[in-house]
């Protein structure tokens, strides 16, 4: 099998894998819990709150773990909006978000705030100039995406959230791509609040983290939620196996960022050429230089995305035609459609994303299959 869809999830590392089954056996006690096997298990917690913070370069106290990037992205927007004063009720966000995002915005809207979604150019990016203009007195959140997770551009984050430092309004940026692909540094970043996942580092599923900069007041957006948990941020009973593996993760992610980016810019390039070279037409989605390593959005007109990822399917090889949150509905992607690309033209978006363990052999192999598919679809056309 060819697995090329590295931004939906990614196999746990060996050394994670380890950490969560040594956990999963000798740490199973409840954190809660006054006895010593809890004491245990909320020693081995904060051991791994301490790991992601230093990965981060950010204090342990500003680490709090949650259930993944869907949850955290929900939690973090939530409570940093409740937090504000009764007459901000206004939030800033872009059109091409993360479903995750997306739908807290919705429901925020039917709670009586108003969601302002900045446009985006044909590769991605917002305007900082759009941006400045939709800021007021009102506005109680900002949350712009780190890298989005079809096209892979990355927003210019650092200025997006000097202008919110600037009008001392909070900045909440979804994460999830960004972390052990790009640096992520949430001091540099100007960034209040950020959200990790687990299985997009090699990490485990049901694991991840939401960053909250000291001194940020949040307020936890279920009354009924225990502080003994993450200090009320999140209910439930503490996932020990899942974080210690998630940070561990983390750590062996940021480590080896510099040659994991180089490897994967490197095969997202020789990728391009291979595909431009077979399939002259191939049109590449995103902005040109400001993308992510990992994750390649492309388009071979005329052909649906949907049929692209069947049809390679077939010879075992993984691609997906956008955001696994939102593909189960088969509509055209949302993303697309802001980038000013017609119904038709996002439904032929194809998205591939490598891992650290990708080969040349591999892509080449899916270009093969590619040019394959696209000479036989256009001669039946």
């Amino acid at each position: 099998m060819i697995f090329l869809d590295h931004a939906s999830t990614s196999p746990m590392s060996e050394k994670a894998l380890n950490v969560y089954t040594e956990a999963a056996k000798r740490y199973y006690g409840n954190t809660g819990s006054l006895h010593e096997y809890g004491f245990s298990a909320a020693k081995l917690t904060e051991a791994a709150r301490m790991e992601a913070a230093q990965a981060l370069d950010v204090l342990p106290e500003e680490i709090y773990f949650t259930n993944g990037g869907t949850e955290g992205n929900r939690r973090a927007i939530l409570s940093l909006v409740l937090a504000r004063p009764s007459e901000k009720k206004h939030i800033i966000t872009s059109s091409v978000e993360h479903p995750s995002v997306l739908s807290v915005c919705r429901e925020l809207e039917e709670r009586g705030y108003e969601i302002t979604y900045l446009p985006v150019d044909s590769t991605g990016l917002i305007s900082i100039s759009d941006l400045d203009h939709a800021i007021r007195q009102e506005t109680a959140l900002v949350t712009i995406q780190h890298v989005n997770s079809e096209t892979g551009t990355i927003q210019t984050i650092e200025e997006i959230g000097a202008r919110c430092r600037f009008s001392s309004i909070p900045f909440h940026s979804d994460a999830v791509q960004s972390l052990g692909k790009i640096p992520v540094n949430p001091s540099v970043m100007n960034v209040d609040s950020l959200t990790f996942s687990a299985h997009k580092v090699n990490g485990p599923k049901g694991a991840g983290a939401v960053y909250i900069r000291k001194g940020t007041p949040w307020k936890c957006p279920d009354p009924l939620t225990s502080p003994s948990h993450e200090k009320g941020f999140q209910p439930g009973t503490v996932n020990t196996p899942g974080i210690a593996a998630f940070c561990t993760a983390l750590s062996q992610a940021v480590e080896q960022l510099d040659k994991t980016a180089s490897h994967m810019y490197t095969l997202r390039r020789f990728f391009i050429k291979m595909l431009k070279n077979e399939i002259p037409d191939a049109v590449i989605e995103g902005h040109p230089k400001r993308h992510a390593p990992h994750i390649t959005g492309f388009r071979i007109p005329g052909v649906e995305g949907q049929y692209v990822m069947l049809t390679l399917d077939r010879y075992g090889i993984c691609v997906s035609t956008g955001s696994a949150c939102q593909v189960a509905k088969q509509e055209a992607s949302h993303v697309l459609s802001s980038l000013g690309k017609s119904d038709q033209e996002a439904r032929e978006f194809v998205r591939i994303s490598t891992g650290r363990n990708t080969t040349y052999k591999e892509l080449s192999e899916t270009v093969q299959h590619l040019k394959t598919l696209a000479k036989a679809f256009k001669k039946e056309a």
